[in-house]
Formats: structure tokens, C-alpha cells, sequence
């Protein structure tokens, strides 16, 4: 294959800093631009629908889980691997929209619940249908014996590296 951005970088601090330029420089640029196309992409069709990643991580949780549509702060901080004062200002934006609802907990007087309106049901399928058509066609790029290698050595990589990573128990 041709040498691409990537080999670049690596090549550059190959010249510069030896020691570094290797395998997981590699692949942590490798997948960061991965995951840079399929932002980007998304991006844009959620823009059209006046959201941003943080409002659409939150719409599609509630939406994913099924009815009734919600879940606590605290576990969708988790489930968004988002500070908490990063999920109350989304939660105020959606809340101010009018896609979700903020309810006390009956259990717990110090929680409350989150909520999908029946406009944020809407809203929040309509930016999953739209961000899953521009990735699909980001993925039809690639032909489909590659594309679901890759998804199955990411599951492998994802698998070893995770844990403490992104899953924090």
C-alpha cells in the first residue's frame, strides 16, 4: 500500500524521537482518525437536527434502553463516560428543548430520574437513523470482508485494553 498520513507522522518521529515511533503510536493515530470520520460525519447530521454529540449520547441511551425512556444522572454519566457536571448541563439544555423530563426519584429524595418526552422519543430516533445512515455510508467505502475483520480485531484490542481504561469498576 502507499504510505499515508499516518506513515508520516511515524517516519517524522522515527527521525525525532526513535523510541516513540512505533506500533502504538500507530495504532492510537490510526484509530483516532477513524473515530475523527465518523464524528465528523455524525456531526454534521446532528446539526441539522440542533444537537450536539453530548445531547445525542444522551437521547440515544435513553431511546436504546426502551420504555420507559430513563435513567438516572449518575448512570448515564457512566454510561456516557461524561464528568457529571458535564451531564447536569446537558440534561438542563434537553430539559429546556423539552426532549426530556426531570422527575424526583421515589426512592431516593436525593436522585431523579431522566426522562424522553414524546418529542425526545422522535428527535432521538430520528438522530440515530440519520448518524447510522452516514456511517453506513462511510463504511460502504470499505469493502465488506475488511470492514468485518476490523470490527471483530477491534473487539479483540478493545477487550484487552478497556478495562481500567474506559470501564472504571
Amino acid at each position: 500500500m502507499e504510505p499515508d498520513h499516518v506513515d508520516e507522522i511515524i517516519s517524522a518521529w522515527g527521525h525525532e524521537l526513535p523510541e516513540i515511533a512505533g506500533l502504538p503510536l500507530e495504532l492510537a493515530k490510526r484509530t483516532a482518525l477513524l473515530v475523527s470520520a465518523f464524528d465528523i460525519a455524525a456531526a454534521a447530521e446532528l446539526e441539522k437536527l440542533g444537537l450536539t454529540q453530548a445531547e445525542y449520547g444522551v437521547l440515544a441511551t435513553l431511546r436504546r434502553i426502551g420504555a420507559p425512556y430513563r435513567l438516572k444522572p449518575t448512570d448515564l454519566t457512566h454510561a456516557l463516560l461524561l464528568s457529571s457536571g458535564g451531564t447536569s448541563n446537558v440534561i438542563k439544555r434537553l430539559v429546556a428543548a423539552g426532549y426530556v423530563t426531570r422527575a424526583a426519584a421515589e426512592d431516593d429524595a436525593r436522585s431523579s430520574w431522566v426522562q424522553l418526552t414524546p418529542s425526545g422519543v422522535e428527535t432521538a430516533e430520528a438522530a440515530v437513523r440519520a448518524t447510522t445512515a452516514v456511517h453506513a455510508r462511510l463504511v460502504d467505502r470499505i469493502p465488506e470482508r475488511t470492514a468485518k475483520a476490523l470490527s471483530e480485531q477491534l473487539r479483540i484490542a478493545l477487550a484487552a485494553i478497556e478495562e481500567g481504561v474506559l470501564i472504571r469498576r
